[in-house]
């Protein structure tokens, strides 16, 4: 299996998916601006989408891909089938009971996740109204993450990464067709989100089955497996979802302050899942089953080439990601978002908190590449104990940049980019200290040709860019074309650059394990 085709594929079909989550968030920006209902939207959806991340994305994922790989190495198809089916049950059960919970307690949850809200009957009384009917998508998306590992370690990476389209899909039509036939057209959006978690679950049903992995209900106590996966997750709970624990955190901060303080950030939050989905993303999700073949082949050369290979990409096409998020954020946010009720004071607002999430995307994609290689060897101490220090450093920094240097929102998005910087590089140096990664030759060549490609895409959009009150006052198609010339004109910088000073794409090609 080719590695960086597997990865282009995965980008592409994620690159797809970004396009038509913009789309719906300039929909929601023109239908519903940064006001209270769509505060009220972000937080209802922001609940299930952490739960989401946290059980299914995060832990259950990184605790269940590599046993479940080790038994598809070692031990035969029947064994991992029975492994498969114990595993979903048991997992149907617990996201039942979860989503449960969810409905009943939402007036709690709110209460805890959003206190601000409590000021606002009426903005309290919609987000958990939302809430209630969101839950369910907890069940479905968990499912859907538990079937995605089960194809990725087959190679069939295409398939999960298709899923967020139909998500996508279903919250497009949702702003066209669901919202308008409610007295709150908002909670159009969140039945939206309902039928978006079935629809991605049934899609992938038939993919299954075709590789003989459809689970059946049954309920085995005594499955060893199934056990060993149950011990995995606690730990890897808490060590996988440190920045979605500080977004909640981030959630209960913003709601203190100043009305569209959670729609700016989320609304930064959005480009920055764009490069952060088309490369960390994407790489975590072809490198966890491959370096989990590697560590049941006990082939531990190449699970270190692997992890070489993911961070060089990680550095080649993430640093100038953070440069041109950081340089062009109110010319990007000014041509997405400003429109409708979304005016120009937003862009400003939203301009500050993404300057702020740029300065830790180079780490929080590195996550994507480390994180695995210890989930991927079973370790979930390690990862859980540098978990614990991060959460405490990013809540240290929100205290300082939030009411010490009164950086407001922006404070927060802040602290989670350093907070994501400061996991990575303790990562990496725990990675070192136990002998799992050793560096290839010619790190340094590699940093110092990074550089020179850097200052001249840094030198192609600080000319090409113009004023900020530029791209605040025109309108359409002037910025449009615009800035679809600086990007292209960036980006061919940036990698002319790199081929001149002798970059070629065949020296990044990658086998994976079979």
């Amino acid at each position: 299996m080719n590695l960086l085709k597997a990865l282009a594929t995965v980008s592409s079909l994620t690159l797809v998916s970004r396009i038509l989550a913009f789309a719906r968030d300039i929909l929601m920006a023109r239908i519903f601006g940064a006001g209270m209902a769509n505060d009220a939207y972000i937080i209802a959806t922001r609940l299930p989408n952490l739960l989401r991340r946290m059980l299914a994305e995060g832990a259950f994922s990184q605790a269940f891909v590599p046993i479940f790989g080790e038994y598809n190495k070692r031990r035969g198809h029947d064994e991992t089938k029975l492994l498969v089916d114990h595993v979903t049950t048991m997992l149907a059960l617990a996201l039942f009971a979860v989503t449960l919970i969810g409905i009943i307690a939402a007036p709690l949850l709110i209460y805890i996740t959003a206190p601000g809200f409590i000021k606002d009957a009426g903005k309290f009384d919609l987000t958990v109204q939302m809430l209630r009917i969101t839950s369910p998508y907890i069940f479905f998306i968990s499912l859907v993450a538990l079937a995605a590992g089960i194809l990725n370690t087959y190679n069939k990476f295409w398939v999960p990464a298709f899923a967020p389209i139909l998500l996508n899909i279903c919250l497009i039509g949702g702003a066209l067709w669901l919202a308008p036939r409610f007295d709150q057209p908002i909670v159009g959006m969140a039945w939206a989100w309902f039928v978006a978690g079935f629809v991605q679950l049934a899609f992938q049903v038939p993919f299954l089955k075709k590789i003989g992995m459809l689970p059946d209900i049954r309920f085995n106590l005594k499955d060893e497996g199934m056990w060993r996966v149950i011990r995995q997750m606690g730990p890897a709970l808490f060590g996988v979802s440190v920045a979605q624990i500080s977004l909640i955190i981030n959630t209960i901060f913003a709601s203190f302050l100043v009305a569209g303080s959670v729609s700016w950030l989320y609304y930064a939050d959005r480009l920055m899942e764009f490069p952060s989905g088309l490369l960390g993303a994407a790489l975590g999700t072809i490198l966890l089953p491959s370096l989990s073949k590697h560590h049941a082949d006990n082939s531990t050369e190449e699970y270190s080439k692997l992890l070489d290979w993911g961070l060089r990409l990680v550095f080649m096409l993430t640093l100038p990601a953070a440069l041109a998020l950081g340089m062009i954020a109110v010319p990007l946010l000014a041509t997405f978002f400003q429109h409708g009720a979304f005016v120009a004071g937003d862009v400003l607002k939203t301009s500050y908190a993404l300057v702020g999430y740029s300065v830790g995307l180079i780490g929080l994609i590195a996550v994507k590449v480390l994180a695995p290689g210890f989930y991927a060897r079973q370790d979930i101490r390690t990862p859980v104990k540098i978990g614990i220090a991060t959460l405490l450093a990013t809540q240290l920094m929100n205290l300082l940049f939030v009411f010490g240097m009164q950086l407001h929102h922006a404070g927060l998005a802040l602290a989670i980019g350093l907070g994501a910087c400061f996991n990575s590089t303790v990562l990496f140096y725990f990675l070192r200290k136990h002998g799992i990664y050793q560096p290839e030759p010619g790190w340094g060549k590699f940093f110092l040709k990074l550089c020179v490609a850097l200052l001249a895409l840094g030198l192609t959009l600080w000319f090409g860019m113009g004023s900020e009150q530029h791209w605040l006052t025109t309108h359409g198609w002037t910025r449009i074309i615009h800035l679809a010339w600086l990007v292209a004109a960036g980006v061919a910088v940036y990698f002319a650059v790199l081929f001149a000073l002798g970059f070629r794409l065949k020296d990044f090609a990658k086998r994976g394990a079979s």
